[in-house]
């Protein structure tokens, strides 16, 4: 299939082709502004799908509104036309197509175009009235106030915040470029309006507070829950506009005769990660906890793990290595320790259910021992 995208060059015309070229069945064809109207209609004229995002919106003059908007959307549509073909058009309009402003009453002039080419030639139309879409590769300092603060966030920029309190509505590219191919592959058979799904609020203030917490978690470690909904949405958009420079960051390393300790992350509310080495013949811990508890995975070498029960004195021990990953987890009430019990530097990969709060440890020193009864 050939599909037809303008605007190719644009923020979400970048990633929906992204996403087309990770599929062998499509083939796409690129309209930009270095094509001209007679390229659009020979384009027209071969492809099979239409993806129509090509637009203006901060233009030097509000006349180019109209061009940009309501004149290149008739002239998709008369090229649809002339190519004697029912090809379907998908238009990436606005939600300010509702409004009476300049812009508004242009995306409502091409969503009208648009209607009337499926009612009076029968080529499916789908319009996706969009609010602000955010992601990767979105232009700051242009229409996209989270693009203008990542960026501004990341290089160490003010943040121009007018109203802190002002509700922005939100779509991530990712659930755009999803609502286009769904479109594609659906070959839905009634012209419609296309709402994508999900929809985000947040608060200027509170985008910048967020944008903000990514950025000091380089040097608290402590994570934000970027694994779901807009936060996760909005990690991935900050992280796209950190420079190759910035894709790393040094932790701190705590060494000591045994080895060393390393913290990697904290989350507020799932514990931290780290990792730690031991010499060979080293044990380390030697403690217990009465509410923490711990998973350790020992990546590389062999560990004997001992434990004792701290009011029966119940003993035990185990025995893994990095060959064979195992997760060992330590119990409240159990005193604890590690040995490397190989030739060459353990490492140990570790988590604990709670961030290490140095004014309340819950880490008590208590010696495992040898044997079924302590020493």
């Amino acid at each position: 299939m050939k599909v037809l995208v303008t605007g190719a060059n644009g923020f979400v015309g970048q990633n929906l082709i992204a996403h087309f070229k990770e599929r062998a069945d499509i083939q796409v064809l690129s309209f930009t502004r270095q094509n001209s109207l007679g390229d659009l209609t020979a384009m027209v004229a071969e492809c099979d799908f239409v993806f129509h995002l090509a637009g203006v919106n901060r233009p030097q003059d509000p006349q180019e509104f109209t061009a940009g908007n309501a004149d290149l959307t008739q002239a998709v549509c008369d090229a649809v036309i002339a190519s004697g073909r029912q090809t379907p058009v998908v238009y990436s309009s606005s939600i300010q197509a509702e409004l009476d402003n300049p812009y508004g009453v242009s995306k409502r002039q091409a969503e009208t175009a648009l209607l009337a080419l499926a009612q009076q030639h029968g080529s499916p139309v789908y319009i996706l009235r969009l609010p602000n879409v955010f992601g990767k590769w979105a232009r700051p300092n242009y229409n996209s106030a989270v693009a203008t603060f990542c960026h501004n966030t990341v290089h160490g920029l003010p943040i121009q915040i007018n109203d802190s309190d002002a509700v922005i509505n939100l779509v991530y590219i990712d659930d755009v470029v999803a609502a286009l191919m769904g479109i594609l592959d659906q070959s839905l058979g009634a012209d419609s309006f296309v709402q994508v799904q999900p929809q985000y609020s947040i608060t200027v203030g509170g985008l910048a507070s967020q944008l903000m917490a990514f950025r000091d978690s380089r040097d608290n470690l402590v994570t934000e829950a970027v694994g779901t909904g807009l936060v996760r949405a909005l990690y991935s958009t900050y992280v796209s506009y950190l420079p190759p420079e910035r894709f790393t960051y040094r932790v701190a390393k705590h060494g000591d005769p045994r080895g060393v300790f390393v913290e990697m992350l904290k989350t507020s509310d799932a514990g931290q990660f780290s990792y730690f080495t031991a010499h060979p013949g080293v044990t380390r811990g030697g403690h217990y906890h009465h509410s923490k508890t711990e998973k350790f995975l020992v990546i590389k070498g062999k560990a004997c793990f001992r434990f004792r029960h701290i009011v029966t004195g119940q003993f035990y021990e185990l025995f893994t290595a990095g060959e064979e990953p195992e997760i060992v987890e330590t119990v409240p009430g159990w005193t604890h320790d590690i040995t490397n019990m190989g030739d060459d530097e353990m490492i140990v990969m570790l988590w604990a259910n709670e961030i290490f709060d140095r004014e309340k440890p819950d880490t008590y020193a208590m010696s495992v021992g040898t044997g079924a009864s302590a020493s």
